[in-house]
């Protein structure tokens, strides 16, 4: 969050996982990069902030070592991940944790890299399917939603687990018409009943509250810095560029320097020099959270959410790259989530450990009954605008 004065970050209990390099005798250059993939990451600390645990108990069960046993196992993967999207290049098909453990299971196209993988001590699934396919078919729909806002299909995403793009629905018939016109094969997708109705979640706070124009109300996301200069980001439909920003006491903020929505949705704001990026969220518990850094967290990861309404909620990622389809326009690029969020809690805080992963955009529900909200990944918006993230 956006403070005056340096605060004081919670508590927070270490954890970390350390793992050797190891390629098979004999192996061929593709065997061994994915073998080395498999166990490259050097020591991967994975603080866990003191503040995270409570949130994590009262929405997914967590006891305290439950939830550093799996912290330290999804910043592990996150690493592994990474490490094997590059080895496996074309044949990467994507990865998931479940929520039994921290297991990656890996798809590929290639059931010479599956074995490699499951020796590694992996888990592996061969599909039909790239990724890079699936991502292609997605965009095929993505454009065909430029032109026009399809109606009775508020959502797709591209569904690693399943190797398909699910497309949800309230018309089966008129999403059937949007598909044939859209151009996309039919072979990778997937029509099914539409369980979300996501739309922005704004009023008219990372997770601290701002007012736009002194009249709606949303929250911010993380601070950052551009050339030094604080500020920081939040989600598109909560002002456009030129809007003013204040804090909840009537104290000027900032400016609205560059905002988009539909399409993305994402802004940022850059603050008054008395203000300083402090690389922390608040937690609503009299706490903070601090940030360092925005390793992206796998499918199946814990992820927790700050925002000015609701406070502090926890879930899972669960999908990659969904396109939402709001009243105002198609989002491209949005992360899907099982954590509920309600209007205000727009452009807040989405974070994983101590790693940010994006703002709020929307969803459905909420947080009475529960709820599915969709972020804005962070990194694609400091790449936009040339900011840096505040860590600490």
């Amino acid at each position: 969050m956006l403070r005056r004065h340096k605060a004081v970050a919670a508590g927070s209990l270490a954890i970390a996982a350390l793992v050797a390099t190891v390629a098979p005798a004999g192996a061929s250059t593709n065997e061994t990069a994915i073998a080395r993939a498999m166990t490259a990451h050097q020591e991967v600390a994975a603080p866990v902030p003191a503040a995270l645990l409570p949130a994590l108990r009262r929405d997914l069960g967590l006891t305290p070592q439950a939830a550093a046993t799996r912290l330290a196992g999804e910043a592990r993967a996150a690493a592994t991940q990474e490490a094997l999207k590059r080895a496996l290049g074309n044949r990467w098909a994507g990865a998931w944790l479940t929520d039994a453990d921290t297991t990656l299971t890996v798809a590929t196209t290639d059931p010479a890299a599956a074995r490699t993988i499951v020796a590694g001590g992996g888990r592996a699934r061969v599909v039909r399917n790239s990724l890079a396919t699936l991502d292609r078919a997605k965009a095929t729909l993505d454009k065909a939603a430029r032109t026009a806002t399809p109606k009775n299909t508020p959502l797709w995403y591209v569904d690693q687990a399943a190797n398909s793009v699910v497309v949800q629905s309230t018309d089966t018939n008129r999403t059937k018409d949007f598909l044939a016109r859209s151009g996309v094969d039919h072979v990778l997708v997937r029509v099914v009943r539409a369980s979300d109705a996501p739309r922005p979640l704004a009023d008219l706070r990372g997770g601290d509250a701002y007012y736009i124009n002194s009249a709606a109300r949303c929250s911010i996301g993380f601070p950052v810095t551009q050339n030094g200069q604080p500020g920081f980001v939040s989600a598109g439909h909560c002002g456009q560029a030129g809007s003013s920003a204040a804090a909840p006491d009537g104290t000027s903020i900032g400016t609205f320097q560059g905002s988009t929505f539909p399409g993305n949705d994402y802004s940022w704001v850059q603050a008054d020099t008395s203000w300083t990026a402090q690389p922390q969220v608040n937690n609503y518990a009299g706490g903070t959270v601090t940030v360092s850094g925005s390793a992206v967290a796998p499918i199946g990861s814990t992820v927790c959410r700050s925002g000015s309404t609701t406070g502090w909620r926890c879930g899972r990622v669960q999908q990659f790259n969904a396109t939402v389809n709001y009243a105002q326009g198609s989002v491209f690029g949005l992360t899907r989530t099982s954590v509920c969020a309600e209007p205000g809690d727009s452009g807040g805080s989405f974070i994983s450990g101590n790693q940010a992963q994006g703002v709020t955009s929307g969803g459905s529900g909420n947080c009475t009954v529960g709820g599915t909200t969709y972020f804005q990944p962070v990194n694609p918006i400091l790449q936009a605008y040339g900011l840096t993230l505040a860590t600490g």
